[in-house]
């Protein structure tokens, strides 16, 4: 009996990619070249064109797009700003034995509906909520807290939300790179910090990838934190995407702005690795000094 090729075990791997995310943003694709014929009709494609796309970056909904990606950069950094030493106290810091509580704790969010969850921040963030009359009464404001309904309360929620996807693939990477390469490094005279950044770091690269891109893309497409917390001021792409379908039943018009938020966020990823490579080469460059110059005095 002949065994089946190895290929035929990703088969149901590539046909649930090809269903559930090929054909639908194919569709999506497809839906952005028509039009809405008439009141009561969602879209058509029996005549094809550009003009969703160009409706699509009039200046009103460009500014949207502005918006959507400043919130998308600034919340993606503060995670990886909040969620790196976190779960590096987490691999290297922490007792062995705690490490699996810490890491249910940093999961209990994803315990609660995501609704609701941005629904509580709303409840602390208003102005007769519970934070605004704890500041007051110690004397950090002088009147009610005034956030909420505005891009400040969008990105709070936002970096609540997506926090647990950068410390997780942060926590794996760090505890992957053993205590026994640190102790190495320590050995051969570098500090701390030099440990860190030229030992540890290098080596949690992929991690710090992984989370980057697990928070930047569900964060650009996000339209529950900014319609729950933002209003009118925290307005985002996905608002105006989910709106187009749902509202104004202008499919075509909402498919052309989910086609151009896909290629801005393509467009943002390779923007980000162009400028890490270029940041890092120097480094990388001196290390290859280094490692050329140790073979010829070999």
């Amino acid at each position: 009996m002949r065994r089946a090729p190895g290929i035929a075990l990703a088969i149901p791997a590539w046909a649930w990619l090809l269903i559930f995310f090929v054909a639908p943003v194919g569709m999506v694709i497809w839906f952005s070249f028509g039009y809405k014929p008439g009141i009561f009709g969602t879209h058509a494609n029996d005549v094809l064109s550009f003009d969703r796309y160009a409706e699509a970056m009039s200046p009103t909904f460009f500014a949207t797009f502005q918006n959507t990606l400043w919130v998308g950069i600034a919340g993606t950094l503060l995670c990886l700003l909040i969620g790196l030493p976190a779960a590096y106290w987490m691999a290297v810091k922490a007792p062995p034995s705690r490490r699996g509580l810490l890491l249910a704790l940093v999961m209990v969010p994803f315990w609660t509906n995501f609704l609701v969850r941005t629904i509580g921040w709303q409840v602390i963030l208003a102005p007769e909520g519970w934070a605004s009359t704890l500041l007051q009464s110690i004397g950090v404001l002088n009147g009610p807290l005034d956030i909420l309904y505005t891009r400040t309360a969008v990105l709070i929620g936002v970096v609540y939300n997506y926090l647990p996807l950068m410390i997780l693939p942060l926590f794996v990477a760090f505890d992957r790179v053993g205590h026994s390469l640190r102790e190495a490094s320590k050995d051969l005279g570098a500090g701390r910090w030099s440990t860190f950044f030229r030992v540890t770091l290098p080596l949690a690269r992929p991690g710090v990838i992984a989370g980057v891109l697990l928070v930047f893309i569900p964060l650009m497409g996000d339209y529950i934190t900014a319609t729950v917390l933002g209003g009118a001021k925290g307005n985002m792409v996905g608002q105006l995407v989910a709106s187009q379908f749902q509202t104004a039943q202008n499919w075509a018009l909402g498919s052309a702005m989910a086609v151009l938020l896909i290629l801005v966020i393509m467009a943002t990823v390779a923007a980000g690795a162009v400028l890490v490579w270029l940041v890092t080469w120097p480094l990388r460059a001196r290390q290859r000094l280094v490692l050329d110059t140790r073979e010829a005095v070999r």
